[in-house]
C-alpha cells in the first residue's frame, strides 16, 4: 500500500513536495490543500484532490502524512501543532532560536492524538543539523563553521521587497572565500559574522524611488544587513528575471578537530550541497522523513522528533537487506 501524502500549502515548497512524490514509487499524492479558492489552484498530479484548508478534518482517515508547506515565521508555529491533533506531520521549521519551544508545542499536541511529528526538515535544519551532530560526537575535541550560499535567500528578498520605493528584489548570500579557506587549512580562525559571509542584493526600483535612500536602508537594516559587507545593484525588471530568477542555494558544513594522546594529529570533515532549487531540494528531504513519520507511526511511537532522533534506514524506500548489501 502506497503512503498517502498530503500537502498543505501549494506555494515553491509545495509544489516542490508534489514532484518529489512522484519520484518515490512508495508514496502517493492524495490531496493539496489551499486557503486560496481550490478552482483556482491547479496541482500537476491528476490524482490529487484540491479542497480548502478548511476540509482538512474531514480526510484525518485517508491522509498517512500531512507536509506542512507553510512559513516559519507565522505559518508553522500555529499549523503544525494543529494538525499534528489530526495528521502524522513533517515541517521545514527553520527560525533556529524558536525550536525548542516549536518542538514542546507539536510534541504535546502529537502525544496527546498518537501522532508523530518531525520538526526543522530540510537541509539547515535538516541535513547540516545531522552532520553538524556526527562530526562533533567523532571528534570531541574541535570547532565548528557553518557557511551559506552562495545562494538566494528568500527571506533577505523580502524583507528588501518591503522597503519602500522597491518594487522587487533577490538577495545572495555569498561565503567569504579567506574565511572558508582558513578553516579548511586548521587554522581554526575566530570569525566574526562579517568575516564568514557577504550579502549581494539585486533591486528594481518603483519609478521616482530615491536609490540613494532605498541603499542606505538595505545597508543599515538590523538583523539582516547592519552586520555585513553588503553590496546593492540597481537593475531593470527584465534584468531581474532574465538572470536572477531562480532559488539556488547551499552551503558547507565544517568541523577541524584533533585526536591523540598530545592531540598532535589534525583532522577536518566537510559535507556541502549546492542546490539548484532550494525549495525543490528541501522538499525531497522532507518526502524522506514522511516516509520516516509512516514507519514510526506503524510501529506505534507518538510525539515530537527531529532529524536527530530518526535512525536513516527510515528515510530509504530500501529494506534493511537491501541497504546492508548495496550501501553498507
Amino acid at each position: 500500500m502506497s503512503i498517502r501524502i498530503g500537502i498543505l500549502g501549494y506555494g515553491n515548497l509545495g509544489r516542490g513536495v508534489e514532484c518529489a512524490v512522484k519520484q518515490n514509487p512508495d508514496m502517493e499524492l492524495a490531496a493539496v490543500f489551499t486557503r486560496r479558492n481550490p478552482e483556482d489552484v491547479k496541482c500537476l498530479t491528476e490524482t490529487a484532490k484540491v479542497c480548502n484548508v478548511s476540509e482538512a478534518e474531514a480526510w484525518k482517515d485517508k491522509i498517512d502524512v500531512m507536509i506542512m508547506c507553510g512559513g516559519s515565521a507565522t505559518d508553522l508555529p500555529e499549523q503544525t501543532p494543529k494538525y499534528a491533533k489530526l495528521f502524522n506531520v513533517v515541517d521545514s521549521f527553520d527560525t533556529h532560536a524558536r525550536i525548542p519551544e516549536h518542538f514542546a508545542n507539536v510534541d504535546a499536541a502529537a502525544k496527546e492524538s498518537g501522532h508523530v511529528g518531525i520538526i526543522s526538515v530540510g537541509w539547515d535544519p535538516g541535513m547540516f543539523s545531522l552532520n553538524r551532530m556526527y562530526a562533533n560526537a567523532v571528534l570531541p575535541e574541535g570547532n565548528d563553521y557553518t557557511f551559506w550560499g552562495k545562494g538566494v535567500s528568500q527571506g533577505h528578498s523580502d524583507a528588501i521587497r518591503r522597503i519602500e520605493g522597491v518594487k522587487d528584489a533577490k538577495q545572495y548570500t555569498i561565503p567569504v572565500d579567506s574565511a572558508l579557506e582558513s578553516v579548511r587549512k586548521g587554522e581554526n580562525p575566530e570569525l566574526s559574522t562579517r568575516q564568514k559571509h557577504t550579502r549581494e542584493c539585486f533591486v528594481v526600483l518603483e519609478d521616482g524611488a530615491d536609490a540613494v535612500k532605498v541603499e542606505e536602508e538595505i545597508k543599515t537594516m538590523p538583523n539582516y544587513f547592519a552586520d555585513y559587507d553588503t553590496t546593492v545593484h540597481f537593475i531593470s525588471e527584465e534584468e531581474l528575471k532574465e538572470q536572477h530568477s531562480g532559488i539556488p542555494h547551499g552551503g558547507f558544513v565544517l568541523r577541524s578537530g584533533v585526536t591523540g594522546w598530545n592531540k598532535e594529529h589534525k583532522h577536518l570533515i566537510e559535507y556541502n550541497l549546492k542546490l539548484d532549487s532550494n525549495p525543490e531540494f528541501t522538499s525531497s528531504v522532507i518526502v524522506a522523513y514522511a516516509r520516516a513519520a509512516y514507519r514510526l507511526h506503524k510501529e506505534g511511537q507518538t510525539g515530537g522528533k527531529t532529524v536527530f532522533d530518526i535512525a536513516p534506514a527510515y528515510l530509504s524506500a530500501k529494506t534493511g537487506e537491501e541497504l546492508r548489501a548495496t550501501m553498507l
